[in-house]
């Protein structure tokens, strides 16, 4: 366009597995000389700032940590400055008014903060030149040896380089995959052209806010502006796409877009002919290309000229904006709007040019998450399958996604060594865990074990090590196949699972060695007289599997977290269902009729604990407590948080009591007022204990030690003694009157330690 001054930027976006491809082609096509990346300059954030300054200062490590933690964290991706931290924060004013090394380290700080730091290659950017890039541009190497500018991509554009985004999307590869497995499995193939783009099932996940692993749409925030609007269509996806970023929302567009698109508000528009332009977006400027079709429409411009007004707009070129606003208002009165009119419609696009956002890509990401969607509604298990697939090195968020899963009537099956593949495996009303999600399980163990199982299924856990490459699964990854369960399908059924996992994990030693040995002797032609060692000599070799005490259900949990990243076919919860039924305290999928103001105590494991500041500079927890029905966001106000910050931390298990804040379709939010250990809920409130102690010869310095232990627990619980009296073999049961404890799971444990049984009752 012979009136721009400088070229455009593209944005292409790609499979994960083609954008290096993409660039390849490229770079061939046009030739190495004439395609490079871009060079991006990384800043001294706040706390990088204090970090280098602190270093060079040779300041103790600590003392600069324990600053620079005082920062709080960013708030809608933008970094609380130095400047900022001092107004929000007590304890960093605090610390530079009374340590003079402080003060210095923060006033440096200051002075460096948004300096350059280092240079480094731009995640998506590449340029294409019509000529050798050098004859153009200075040109530089990185330190991978990638061809790069010397220029930013900002001072690219002013020089009328054009520059590309390829952009690598995770989401485009999980469409790819899903439809591939629905055509392998189910022989549907998904014509998108013939899916309609209000389809019910799809639309609604968007307005009950469950937008798990869908594209663009996944944060809470974004989960709540959905519930709050109820999308209807495509263009509502978009205009979501486009007003949730900091500058809409912080101007308060969000809140009149929700309003008008309810009928809370009335839609107005400054001149009948914006209507047209802006009834999509019930007459809120969104979009740039609305702000171009404005001055098209209203004052004449040609869409060349258009374009550079925007520009002006969005980058504040004052002198710029001063020669438009006139051509614009004297264009606008020439077409028979009046002057106060056209001067109001300027006022307002210049208002927005900062928050306007490109429609054509804001429908593109809008279409892409409309698919996600549809596939999720209508496929879920082949749809998480590839979603889980693609996170199976990120355990919390295959936690995250299969605890959705769940909740969408689907099961989360463990790992199989006879079923499961590299990925995670769609079944009509499951999802089988994938081999390459278990910890210790690399690619190369994968597909060896899956090349093996093409002779027949595995029988037992010494054929398994017989069959396998050598060197394939070594005694670190065997252990996380057994504790992940991946073999408990081999199982006899008189054995519990506890009691499998523990002979089992007893066993890897000889069952390597055994593997081993089958191994060497194939080598020397040793294959026996007969031929191979048969399946059923394998599988009599787990027969003898070494007898091992049965574990515990926290040691099968402990485990299971330990291979899988989360608590998968157990949960820790599961010890305590009595003690939960005696206290009266329900699941948290019985609340869903709670209302807004009730009081209600839970009991689960906190996960994704997060202190954070508050703008009096006070330190405050949010956190989410899950059992296996579902969780809910807590907030730990300062005062209650300072009183429980040690117990508000990810994996312990709690008991939560507060005040329900909201519900109505989003998710539960409690206010916290009091927290206490699951361990110590029934001692806490018993009203008796049982102590049974051990049958041995009792010597007086047993029992001072014991009544010594209890008398240090003062509280209203009795206390009954069981013992038996070794000489005369008479069992007794004593009251003890005067004494009064106060139980807890650490009295528990110290009783257990000298030998005694404790049972509490309610």
């Amino acid at each position: 366009n012979p009136e721009r001054v400088s070229m455009p930027d593209i944005d292409i976006d790609f499979c994960v597995r083609g954008r290096a491809d993409v660039i390849n082609h490229v770079t061939e096509f046009y030739g190495r000389e004439a395609v490079c990346q871009i060079i991006t300059f990384g800043t001294m954030a706040s706390k990088a700032a204090i970090k280098d300054v602190g270093r060079a200062m040779n300041m103790p490590y600590g003392e600069v940590e324990k600053i620079a933690k005082l920062i709080p964290p960013p708030v809608r991706g933008r970094n609380i400055s130095i400047a900022q931290a001092l107004e929000q924060v007590a304890d960093l004013r605090r610390a530079m008014e009374t340590d003079a090394a402080v003060k210095k380290l923060v006033d440096m700080a200051r002075r460096l903060e948004g300096c350059a730091r280092h240079s480094s290659v731009h995640a998506a950017g590449v340029v294409i030149s019509p000529k050798p890039l050098h004859e153009l541009v200075p040109i530089a190497y990185s330190g991978k040896n990638e061809l790069t500018s010397q220029y930013t991509m900002n001072d690219l554009e002013k020089v009328g380089m054009l520059k590309m985004d390829f952009l690598a999307l995770t989401t485009l590869t999980v469409i790819s995959d899903c439809l591939m497995t629905l055509k392998q499995q189910k022989n549907i193939e998904m014509d998108w052209s013939q899916v309609p783009l209000d389809d019910e099932k799809a639309l609604a996940l968007f307005g009950d806010g469950r937008t798990e692993a869908i594209f663009q749409f996944e944060s809470s925030g974004m989960q709540e502006i959905c519930r709050r609007l109820k999308p209807k269509e495509l263009e509502d996806l978009s205009a979501l796409n486009a007003l949730y970023r900091p500058g809409p929302l912080d101007g308060g567009m969000v809140d009149d877009f929700i309003a008008r698109h309810r009928g809370d508000k009335r839609v107005q528009y400054i001149v009948p002919e914006m209507k047209d332009i802006l009834h999509n977006t019930y007459g809120i400027l969104v979009y740039q290309e609305q702000i171009m079709q404005l001055a098209q429409k209203l004052a004449g411009y040609s869409l060349g000229e258009a374009d550079m007004m925007r520009r002006a707009m969005g980058k504040k070129k004052r002198e710029e904006m001063a020669i438009h606003e006139e051509k614009f208002v004297s264009g606008a009165i020439n077409r028979g709007i009046k002057k106060e009119k056209a001067e109001e419609i300027f006022k307002l696009m210049a208002q927005f040019a900062d928050y306007g956002f490109n429609r054509s890509h804001s429908v593109a990401y809008a279409y892409l998450a409309y698919q996600t969607a549809y596939l999720k509604a209508h496929y879920p298990a082949y749809f998480y399958a590839s979603v889980l697939s693609h996170e199976a090195d990120d355990s919390a968020k295959v936690y995250k996604y299969s605890s959705e899963l769940r909740s969408m009537g689907l099961k989360l099956l463990p790992p199989d060594i006879n079923e499961s593949g590299d990925g995670f495996t769609p079944l009509d009303d499951a999802v089988r865990f994938g081999l390459s999600a278990i910890k210790g399980i690399g690619s190369n163990s994968v597909q060896a074990i899956i090349e093996a199982r093409k002779k027949g299924r595995f029988v037992s856990l010494f054929d398994f090590t017989t069959r396998i490459d050598q060197g394939s699964v070594n005694k670190r990854g065997l252990e996380s196949l057994i504790t992940a369960g991946a073999f408990d399908s081999l199982k006899p059924p008189e054995i519990t699972i506890n009691h499998w996992r523990a002979r089992l994990f007893a066993a890897i030693e000889s069952s390597l060695n055994h593997g081993q040995k089958s191994w060497n002797d194939r080598l020397r032609g040793q294959n026996a007289l007969f031929g191979s060692e048969s399946e059923t000599e394998a599988s009599a070799a787990d027969q003898h599997l070494p007898e091992a005490p049965a574990w515990s259900q926290a040691e099968v949990s402990r485990q299971e977290k330990a291979s899988v990243g989360f608590y998968l076919s157990v949960h820790p919860l599961d010890d305590y269902t009595t003690i939960l039924s005696d206290l009266k305290i329900s699941n948290i999928a019985e609340y869903e009729e709670i209302k807004p103001g009730e009081t209600i105590a839970l009991a689960g494991i906190v996960s994704g604990a997060q202190v954070k500041y508050s703008k009096k500079g006070n330190r405050f927890c949010i956190l989410r407590v899950e059992d296996r029905t579902g969780g809910v966001k807590c907030l730990a106000w300062a005062e209650c948080f300072a009183k429980h910050a040690e117990l508000l931390k990810d994996d312990e298990l709690l008991i939560v009591e507060g005040r329900v804040e909201s519900v109505e379709g989003q998710e539960m939010t409690i206010i916290v007022n009091e927290v206490r250990r699951l361990a110590d809920a029934v001692p806490l409130k018993a009203r008796e204990v049982y102590i049974t102690l051990p049958a041995r010869k009792f010597e007086g310095i047993y029992f001072d030690e014991l009544f010594t232990l209890l008398s240090k627990n003062h509280g209203k619980c009795e206390v009954l003694l069981d013992f038996a009296l070794e000489e005369s073999g008479v069992n007794l049961k004593m009251r003890s009157q005067p004494l009064r404890i106060q139980g807890s799971s650490v009295l528990e444990r110290e009783l257990a330690e000298k030998g005694c049984q404790v049972r509490w009752v309610l």
